[in-house]
């Protein structure tokens, strides 16, 4: 038993605190157990939590995808979220609704943590149906055209708006400094996704024997060819496209990086997904990203789809990939953004 007393006041009275009975510990996480379980015993709930496996959706969304009212779908969601099996995600105005992060190493000692990746790992064992696949996809390709159009309307204020929220050379430095720890055999082959108005080709086309610029925006493409061609960059390609496209033109690379482009992605988990998939063996994903942040406002004048992201967020769906972390920094700003770099390469290389 421990005891609180005031010593400054010789009349107050001593203050006991009862040590936790663990009898009452255990009833608890029994009855958070059962939450669990009882959330999980509804195969629509079940279906919905294969769904979140894709990324975050609003209630609208799944509504859609499940062809059923609002009002239904958002009672799901409440129990979800009310048993841990799902979390809301605020993103400016909107509530997304996403699976829960929690740490990918083993939940020894933990029984939530246990049974809710458990179940996690069983219902992802079959894939989702091809109807169910194709709405979801339609979903993602949607955000992805407002994100494109948003980018081939604004392509020439892109640097003015960008700085708003993080100056290049913020993060241009570390960057190029994560890089330069590595050892690439030669020839060496870098791919940047999302180039921009190709400031950071300028860095990495002296690192690299080769390197890809991806964008699936063509007057943003078209932006960073003009600067390679001003800085007389002669070892960059360009291509047209997203991260899908480059996989299944076969690219491969040594270092995949992603300088502030993950919040204007339709499926960030996705991106990581692929870009696992081309790397070669012994590369690493560089990304440059914002933590999560509440201002809203750099979704009209920026065209971010999401509010940053938590660190924690980063490295799960890096795990999902097939990634693990190398090396982080993180760089505080004065305008209340937070910018996370991160390092990350093959689980198998560690």
């Amino acid at each position: 038993m421990t005891t609180l007393s005031d010593t400054t006041n010789p009349d107050s009275a001593i203050v006991s605190t009862p040590e936790p009975d663990p009898g009452n510990r255990n009833e608890r996480q029994l009855t958070t157990l059962a939450n669990i379980l009882k959330a999980g015993g509804d195969g629509l709930r079940l279906e919905i939590l294969r769904v979140l496996r894709n990324g975050a959706f609003g209630v609208l969304e799944l509504s859609g995808m499940f062809d059923m009212r609002q009002p239904g779908m958002s009672h799901h969601l409440k129990v979800l979220v009310k048993a841990g099996l799902a979390e809301t995600q605020r993103e400016g105005n909107q509530i997304f609704y996403r699976r829960p992060i929690i740490n990918t190493r083993p939940a020894a000692g933990n029984a939530e943590k246990w049974l809710i990746q458990s179940m996690f790992k069983a219902i992802d064992t079959s894939p989702l149906s091809d109807e169910m696949q194709r709405k979801i996809d339609a979903i993602q390709n949607l955000r992805a055209l407002q994100s494109r159009a948003f980018f081939n309307k604004n392509a020439d204020k892109f640097v003015q708006q960008q700085e708003l929220i993080a100056e290049y050379a913020y993060y241009a430095r570390p960057c190029v400094n994560l890089l330069k720890t590595e050892s690439f055999a030669r020839p060496a082959t870098a791919l940047e996704i999302g180039p921009g108005q190709g400031q950071f080709l300028a860095k990495l086309s002296p690192l690299f024997d080769k390197v890809y610029a991806l964008d699936n925006a063509c007057s943003m493409l078209e932006q960073s060819k003009q600067f390679a061609a001003a800085h007389q960059l002669p070892n960059i390609e360009f291509v047209l496209g997203d991260s899908g496209v480059a996989v299944e033109l076969g690219l491969k690379a040594d270092a995949v990086i992603i300088n502030m482009v993950l919040h204007h992605v339709a499926n960030p988990s996705g991106l990581f997904q692929d870009s696992a998939k081309l790397l070669n063996s012994g590369g690493i994903v560089l990304i440059t990203e914002l933590t999560h942040h509440s201002q809203a406002w750099v979704q009209d004048k920026c065209g971010d789809i999401w509010l940053g992201f938590e660190p924690e967020q980063l490295e799960q769906w890096a795990a999902n990939a097939g990634l693990a972390e190398k090396d982080s920094v993180f760089i505080g700003l004065r305008n209340g953004f937070q910018v996370q770099v991160r390092k990350f390469t093959s689980v198998a290389i560690q």
